[in-house]
């Protein structure tokens, strides 16, 4: 069951309520994509400020928004910031291997397109 326990928590799908047609809307995007990549290749959490996409600011906070909501990452407030972390283990138990796969072929993709 998906909670809100206060204002600066946000909610999350729990580990059994994340599903793949989520899971892949979320990661069809290539903004998502994005952000996806550079939290896998990160070592933890990453604050939503270190992320530059060529988006107004209403659409990035979006972005975040359905990545959380479909299960690809969690969410916390650190005192002003939000941090953000790619829920991998969880992902990884429920559907093995998807996110190596996807993220291997955006970095493929990205290298054949001349993409950072």
């Amino acid at each position: 069951m998906t909670t809100v326990t206060s204002a600066r928590t946000l909610a999350h799908p729990a580990r059994d309520e994340i599903r793949l047609d989520g899971v892949l809307h979320a990661l069809a995007d290539p903004m998502r994509m994005t952000v996806v990549r550079e939290l896998a290749a990160a070592s933890g959490e990453l604050s939503c400020s270190c992320f530059d996409l060529p988006v107004t600011k209403s659409t990035t906070t979006h972005h975040f928004r359905v990545l959380r909501e479909s299960g690809v990452i969690r969410q916390v407030y650190r005192g002003t910031a939000k941090m953000n972390e790619l829920r991998r283990e969880e992902l990884d138990e429920l559907f093995p291997g998807l996110l190596d796969v996807v993220l291997a072929a955006a970095d493929r993709e990205a290298d054949r397109l001349g993409d950072i």
